[in-house]
Formats: structure tokens, C-alpha cells, sequence
């Protein structure tokens, strides 16, 4: 160190780990008041301790800047919507009970809370949902709302689409809305992150049919379409109805990978919830994650499959863009 240089003046980044949760943060916060902190992006959990508690010191520097006597610039309002990003593209899910990011941050069920809240929000809450950018009302749209309501939901959640793709997804909104009685924030998430999932590859899902019974093998007829044009249909039979639907995709798209992980959970809750299937795969020496969902958790496993498809015929185009122009080079 330069002996010129006074410590005071030494602007420090600081990882925090430890093998206790609680002790990560109040380290965390004993480094905030003298130093800069660089925390992980809420969603994206590592080894150990990893202060991958970063919402609640921002959230609390935020609440709390005249006691602690330190600021933070991260924007608040983003910490919801940028944790079901890193979610969405990591494959991990957020719990629900996990602080100020998860679904059941600002719940509150027993009846002394409730009250409470209906008294004074700050009895319970000292920030509010809004400020990290979660809605207060949960349950927000129905088969009767409007193009214009489901506009404005979409851009409180964050979302920033065109003319054209709100009319997409505002006739996906329309349609499941016919399935199901109520629809909450997370079902609106869930078709925006669909539809910028499939709109990033070749192969799209036009109907799937399955049949079952306990003593016969799963019978799948799928149809793909591709975006040169091409319509494939595959009829396919295995033990069960979601090996049906993967291997049926490998035999229509002609590519064959290696399912290491299948995990399905609800979007939202209630009997007619969303279903979300979450794939890890193998192909070449090279891992792809794939999410979908629907309210078919088989037509979910189909989307997620195919997430999977498309993220390879990318790769593959990708690698013979750079071949030809290192052919030409």
C-alpha cells in the first residue's frame, strides 16, 4: 500500500461468505458502514453463506440511511423483477417464504397480523411491497379485464413490450383466462417469460396429444412447427407420459440430449394453478436449462423440452456463423 494514501480514502469491495446465513449479513452490515459492499444478484445462490441476502441489507440501508449513515444507489424497485429474471434464467426457483423477494414476503395469515396491517402497514412492514417492486394486490386481472388494464399490469411488473407483442399476449392472457378462475402476478410473469423464451428459437409447439392408463405405456402425438416452414408430426410411446413427450421432441427435431434433472412447481397458487417444468440437460459436453409453463404440467414439460431444442440449434447455428467467417478471414 502507498504509505501516502490515508485508509479513509480506500473505497473497498467486499465479498461476504460464511457457513451461517445471519452471521453472513451482520457481517455484511459491519462492512457497510465502513466500506463498499458488492453483493450477488438476489436469485443467483452460490456456496456457503454468500450474502445471497443481498435484499435485506439493501432494503435495510435503504429504511434505515439516517441511523446507519451510509446510501446505497441500487434502485429498490428492481430488486423483484431483476430476482424472477436471474430465476427464469438460471432455472432456480425463488422460495416463497425467502425475505423481501419471495411470493409470501408481505403476506400475512395470523390474524393479530392482520389486524395490525389494517391498522398501520408499518405495525408489520417497514418499507412496503411497492418499494421493491412487488404489487400490494396480488390477484389482479380476470376473463372480464381489458386490453388497457392488462397493459398497465404488464408495465407495473416491469415488463416493457411493443404494440404487437402486447396483442399476443394479451390473446394468451384471454385464453387463460378461460382456464382458469383467478390470475395473479406471477401467471402474467409467466406469459411474458414464455413468450420471449419461444420467440428465441426455430422449433415452436402447435398441439400435443397424450394418452395414459395405468396398465399400458404413455402414447404422445406431437406437432412442431419450424420456422423454414417446416411442419413435423411424431407419435411416440414410453412409460410414462412425460419420457413420451421428451423422446417424441428428439425423434421431430432429430436432436437427442440427455435429461439430467426434471423438477415441476406451481407458478402461483390454488388447484388450477400454472405448472412451471424445469429441464437440465446434456449435449456435447455442454449443459442447457430449459423452463415452461402452462397449466398442462405435460404441455409445460413439452415448452421446456423445447427451450431446451432451441437453445442447441442456436449454439449449433452460432458455431457454423464463426466457421464460415474464419473460412473467409
Amino acid at each position: 500500500m502507498n504509505p501516502g494514501v490515508h485508509a479513509e480514502h480506500i473505497l473497498a469491495g467486499l465479498d461476504r461468505h460464511d457457513g451461517f446465513l445471519e452471521r453472513a449479513i451482520a457481517g455484511t452490515f459491519a462492512d457497510a458502514v465502513d466500506r463498499a459492499l458488492d453483493l450477488p444478484c438476489p436469485g443467483a445462490y452460490r456456496r456457503q453463506a454468500v450474502c445471497d441476502r443481498h435484499p435485506q441489507v439493501v432494503v435495510a440501508i435503504k429504511t434505515r440511511e439516517n441511523v446507519l449513515g451510509v446510501h446505497t444507489g441500487i434502485h429498490t424497485t428492481r430488486l423483484f423483477p431483476t430476482s424472477r429474471l436471474v430465476s427464469q434464467i438460471t432455472g432456480m426457483p425463488i422460495p416463497r417464504n425467502k425475505a423481501i423477494v419471495g411470493e409470501n414476503a408481505f403476506a400475512h395469515e395470523a390474524g393479530i397480523h392482520q389486524h395490525g396491517m389494517l391498522k398501520h402497514h408499518s405495525t408489520y412492514e417497514i418499507m412496503r411491497p411497492q418499494d421493491v417492486g412487488l404489487s400490494r394486490t396480488n390477484l389482479v386481472l380476470g376473463k372480464h379485464s381489458g386490453r388497457h388494464a392488462f397493459r398497465e399490469r404488464v408495465q407495473q411488473l416491469g415488463f416493457d413490450v411493443g404494440d404487437a407483442e402486447l396483442n399476443q399476449l394479451f390473446e394468451e392472457f384471454k385464453a387463460l383466462a378461460d382456464k382458469k378462475k383467478e390470475l395473479f402476478d406471477g401467471d402474467i410473469e409467466a406469459l411474458v417469460m414464455r413468450s420471449d423464451n419461444e420467440a428465441a428459437g426455430p422449433w415452436s409447439l402447435q398441439s400435443l396429444s397424450v394418452a395414459t392408463h395405468d396398465d399400458q405405456p404413455a402414447r404422445v402425438t406431437i406437432r412442431l412447427a419450424h420456422i423454414d416452414g417446416r411442419v413435423v408430426t411424431h407419435d411416440h410411446t414410453a412409460d410414462g407420459p412425460v419420457d413420451a413427450v421428451v423422446k417424441a421432441i428428439d425423434h421431430a427435431t432429430g436432436i437427442h440430449v440427455q435429461v439430467r434433472t426434471f423438477e415441476v412447481h406451481s407458478v402461483t397458487v390454488g388447484e388450477d394453478a400454472q405448472g412451471e417444468a424445469l429441464l437440465t440437460v446434456e449435449h456435447n459436453g455442454r449443459t442447457y436449462r430449459g423452463a415452461g409453463i402452462s397449466t398442462n404440467i405435460l404441455e409445460a414439460a413439452a415448452r421446456a423440452y423445447l427451450e431446451v431444442i432451441n437453445r442447441i440449434e442456436a449454439a449449433r447455428a452460432s458455431a457454423d456463423r464463426s466457421v464460415e467467417g474464419a473460412a473467409f478471414s
